[in-house]
């Protein structure tokens, strides 16, 4: 798959998602296989560029490309701004947010309040495309028409609308006749759990690729599992319990090389959670990590958490609805 001369080794692609895709985890996901992983947004107002969280949003030290970071913002002028600032310090492709639905986003007129100004959703895409000589893409939701004479290479579409937040289904029926009403490369976002999903939301949509978001979320090793099934038709099994174990070291120290190890120790919290969830005692667990103020405490714990499973073999099955329960 490509967007504009960017080579991708997959259609699977990483969703955006504010205080998750941060540089670990985007990593981590194209080491499982993701073929391109969206950065967190980073706001176009550049007042806020020399904050910390936006130091580290634009930090792509050693980072598998192509890098796609992604922009929001309601005025084209800053929204060119922002996308020049990022090409500025490695972006590859700049991703345009007009799909979250968050209150402080939609309250300042960006992400999925755009949807209700077609014409200014045109004045921003113009001038980000103008700005720029990378590819530029766009999120959104469903509940507006594209114009398709916009240079925008890529849409990426998150099957609810605004209001509906995270709760439903989402609206494969919707992505489908926006697939057939434009030339450009659609990707399918929402619900997209398992392999089988993934196949079925190709086939019925007919988009040329599918992002995942919340079903990544302590189970990086998705993007392996959809890939095998989409190739071969077989199902991998689920990972054993030693390797998340493992995955999940190394997603630690990463965690807290990269914020340091106060930040990261705190933004570890979420993730171990993630992880963890449905193996035997993790509700007890999550509570006595959730207080635990340093990193050798956290490592400490997590290792005693593990141990517990000694070295049976076992594997983790997944239900629909992001749980999981310990299998034989």
């Amino acid at each position: 798959m490509r967007i504009g001369p960017r080579s991708l080794r997959n259609n699977l692609f990483v969703a955006p998602m504010a205080g998750v895709t941060d540089r670990p985890f985007r990593q981590l996901c194209k080491k499982f296989g993701a073929g391109l992983a969206v950065s967190e947004m980073v706001a176009s107002n550049s007042l806020l560029w020399g904050s910390e969280k936006t130091r580290r949003r634009a930090d792509h030290e050693g980072e598998v490309e192509p890098i796609s970071v992604q922009i929001a913002g309601a005025d084209p002028v800053m929204m060119a701004e922002a996308a020049r600032f990022n090409v500025e310090r490695g972006a590859q492709i700049v991703d345009i947010n007009m799909g979250c639905p968050a209150k402080k986003v939609c309250n300042t007129l960006a992400g999925s309040a755009l949807l209700k100004d077609e014409p200014l959703v045109g004045r921003i895409l113009e001038a980000v495309v103008r700005a720029v000589n990378v590819p530029v893409t766009l999120k959104f939701r469903t509940g507006w028409d594209l114009d398709n004479k916009s240079r925008v290479q890529l849409l990426s579409l998150h099957g609810r609308t605004r209001a509906c937040g995270f709760s439903g289904r989402a609206e494969y029926d919707t992505i489908r006749e926006v697939k057939r009403s434009t030339r450009l490369p659609v990707v399918a976002n929402g619900d997209i759990t398992t392999p089988e999903e993934a196949k079925h939301v190709l086939e019925y949509t007919g988009a040329d690729g599918i992002m995942i978001g919340r079903a990544a979320q302590g189970r990086p090793w998705i993007f392996r599992e959809i890939g095998h099934y989409l190739s071969t038709g077989e199902k991998l099994p689920h990972p054993l319990v030693s390797e998340i174990h493992a995955v999940l070291l190394a997603h630690l120290h990463e965690l807290y090389a990269f914020y340091g190890r106060e930040t990261g120790v705190k933004v570890a919290r979420k993730h171990i959670s993630w992880y963890t969830k449905g193996l035997a005692g993790s509700a007890s667990f999550r509570h006595c990590m959730n207080q635990l103020e340093t990193c050798d405490d956290q490592l400490d714990a997590v290792n005693r958490f593990f141990e517990q499973f000694g070295r049976e073999n076992l594997r983790l099955r997944y239900e629909v609805r992001y749980e999981v329960e310990l299998a034989a």
